[in-house]
């Protein structure tokens, strides 16, 4: 129920929502490094320094030094013990990792995404306006599963009618555990051989990224194989859809949790990228926030020195919540002035599809909220369920009213 004094400001401790966090994948150990640094151990097996401080992270994601590519090997320090293709970009390393990513950059830039955003807004709007006269729906499997999807689809030229045949897919393979690797893989290749296809014209594409991009590919120097191509579509594919939605329904879920940010957003629009930053720097993405490293060399941090050689996990959820940078860490502050969060990593690895994520979730919030002021969860927050997987975490349902 909407209150008669809008909150002009909103304040309160996430942790008092049951479910947001994921269980970790790290197993602490007593021990200190060589270096005198924290240790965990990687479901590997492998240990790795332990980086929580936000100065710290910070460094080791923009620091060359540290290779990502010597982890993706047989019997690698990973959170999946599997190889994956040495193109795609979480797996390159610098000046590799540099082409590709200038290849693609432009299309997923802030000025992109704004030209884009206008269609976005038709598409949430039309999905809004086709729930609207039901009374009670579920949010997530009505509305913001279908939503991704199209807005991704839509901006990549995929058919329509190819998603029911690889939607699937792309949903098993973030929702997977470190145990289901042989299913990961088969789903992964599946994809992967997809993707190929429309490389090599074997399938129908519509006007959009991947034909602008293959149009371009000449223009790389040297010029984009046809594997490096279909690495990049893979986390196009994917994460503009799958991790896209993991984000959108919690940052969703924790308002209509704490209805007075529901009603913030719907009476004052111009707080929801503030809205938008501080659930993004508190809601991790799934179990993991970056990929481990090794260092090529001997690196000083706070309390110690990582060596040459050692495995890193660089904790991006930790440092989010670093009291010497977020002061009162764990409140979700919508007059918070902090630093930027490490949601979409840092440096060289920042997330391609940060751009896209922040403007569809914004165009989202001002449909919806506008929309359905009145929305309301429909059962408890505690009986809300989860779907939890290493790269993604997210709510199962979201059962809704609509209100007046």
């Amino acid at each position: 129920m909407t209150t008669t004094t809008p909150p002009t400001s909103v304040r309160f401790d996430l942790r008092s929502i049951p479910g947001l966090m994921p269980p970790s994948m790290v197993t602490p150990l007593d021990d200190l490094s060589p270096g005198g640094l924290p240790q965990v151990v990687l479901p590997t097996g492998h240990t790795a320094v332990h980086l929580t401080a936000y100065p710290d992270v910070q460094k080791i994601l923009t620091d060359t030094s540290f290779i990502r590519s010597d982890t993706n090997v047989d019997d690698g320090p990973s959170f999946l013990p599997t190889v994956m293709p040495e193109e795609m970009l979480l797996n390159l390393d610098h000046p590799h990792h540099g082409r590709l990513k200038r290849f693609v950059a432009a299309a997923y830039s802030a000025n992109t995404m704004a030209a884009f955003a206008p269609t976005v807004r038709r598409i949430v709007s039309d999905a809004a306006d086709a729930l609207t006269p039901a009374s009670s729906f579920d949010l997530m499997t009505d509305l913001l599963e279908p939503l991704t999807i199209n807005v991704n689809a839509t901006y990549l030229g995929v058919p329509d009618d190819d998603i029911p045949g690889f939607r699937h897919l792309s949903r098993q393979m973030q929702l997977a555990h470190d145990t289901d690797i042989p299913q990961l893989l088969e789903d992964f290749w599946e994809l992967y051989h997809y993707l190929e296809d429309l490389i090599a014209g074997r399938r129908p594409l519509n006007d959009g990224l991947i034909k602008n991009l293959l149009a371009a590919r000449e223009e790389a120097t040297p010029p984009v194989t046809d594997g490096e191509y279909a690495a990049l579509l893979l986390g196009s594919l994917v994460g503009g859809d799958q991790n896209v939605l993991s984000e959108l329904s919690k940052i969703v879920f924790v308002a209509l949790s704490h209805h007075e940010l529901w009603e913030l957003m719907s009476t004052n629009p111009d707080s929801i990228p503030v809205v938008t930053e501080e659930l993004l720097r508190l809601l991790p993405l799934g179990r993991i926030s970056t990929f481990p490293r090794i260092a090529s060399r001997d690196v000083a941090v706070s309390g110690g020195t990582v060596r040459e050689g050692e495995t890193v996990y660089a904790d991006a959820h930790a440092a989010n919540r670093d009291p010497q940078v977020y002061p009162e860490p764990w409140i979700v502050d919508t007059a918070r002035t902090s630093k930027r969060h490490l949601q979409f990593g840092y440096g060289m690895h920042h997330c391609m599809g940060a751009a896209m994520a922040r403007m569809e979730i914004h165009e989202t919030l001002v449909v919806l909220t506008a929309a359905l002021p009145d929305l309301t969860l429909a059962s408890p927050v505690d009986a809300v369920q989860w779907d939890t997987g290493v790269l993604v975490h997210r709510p199962l349902n979201l059962p809704v009213t609509a209100g007046k």
